[in-house]
C-alpha cells in the first residue's frame, strides 16, 4: 500500500510522517516530485524523485549548457512490525548520482568524503537515525567507435539506508537532510537564503 491510497487504511504514524515529508521546502534549485513507491519493500511506503537543476545563469558564467546536475531518489519505509534489520518502524531508502569534475572523479578519497556529506547532513538537520550503511561508488564512462569524440565522465552514486529516530511528525528533517545531500553531490554549497550560489564545473 502507497502513501496516496486510502488514509482511513493507513496507520496514523505513517499518515503523520507523510504529511511532515510533504511539508518540506528544498531549495529553489531542487525539482521534487512524488513518485509511486517499490511494492515490495515494506507494507507502506512513500518516495520522491528530485533532480537538481542549474541556477538560470549557470551557463552565462561558466559557458557551459548544463541543466541537470544530479539526481536521486528517497523512500520512507514503514513496517508495524518493527523488522530486527531496521530496529525500528520506519526505514529510509536513498539514492543520488552525479557527474563529477575530472579532478574528483579520480581522488581515491572521494567515497570517505561523499559519505561524511550524508552523515553531516544528517547531523546538521537534527535527523537522528541508526543502523545506517550504504555504498559509494564511481561509474567510469568511455566512449568509443562513433561515440569516441565524447569526452570520458565520471559518475558518483551514493546508496544509503538508515532507521530514523525521529518521531513521526519530524520525519520532514530526514528529508531536508537529504535535500542538502544532493546538493552538495552537485556541487551547490551551502548558501544564505535568497542567494543563488553557482556549481563548479563537471567536466
Amino acid at each position: 500500500m502507497n502513501a496516496r491510497e486510502s488514509i482511513s487504511s493507513s496507520p496514523p504514524e505513517f499518515n503523520e510522517a507523510c504529511e511532515a515529508l510533504r511539508a518540506v521546502s528544498l531549495r529553489s534549485e531542487i525539482d521534487m516530485t512524488e513518485i509511486p513507491p517499490p511494492g515490495r519493500l515494506a507494507p507502506y511506503a512513500v518516495a520522491m524523485s528530485a533532480d537538481v537543476m542549474a541556477p538560470k545563469n549557470f551557463e552565462q558564467v561558466t559557458g557551459e549548457a548544463l541543466d541537470e546536475l544530479a539526481t536521486g531518489r528517497i523512500v520512507l519505509l514503514y513496517d508495524p512490525s518493527s523488522p530486527l534489520e531496521w530496529g525500528g518502524k520506519f526505514r529510509v531508502v536513498s539514492y543520488v548520482r552525479a557527474e563529477l569534475e575530472h579532478e574528483l572523479g579520480h581522488d581515491s578519497l572521494i567515497g570517505s568524503v561523499a559519505w561524511s556529506w550524508l552523515v553531516e547532513a544528517l547531523d546538521g538537520n537534527d535527523a537522528a537515525y541508526t543502523a545506517q550503511g550504504g555504498t559509494v561508488t564511481r561509474v567510469l564512462s568511455e566512449s568509443f567507435g562513433s561515440l569516441a569524440a565524447r569526452p570520458t565522465s565520471v559518475d558518483l552514486e551514493i546508496r544509503a539506508s538508515w532507521t530514523p529516530g525521529n518521531a513521526p511528525s519530524a520525519m520532514g528533517r530526514h528529508l531536508e537532510a537529504w535535500g542538502e545531500l544532493i546538493c552538495m553531490v552537485a556541487g551547490l554549497p551551502p548558501v544564505p537564503e535568497g542567494v543563488t550560489a553557482l556549481p563548479g564545473r563537471r567536466r
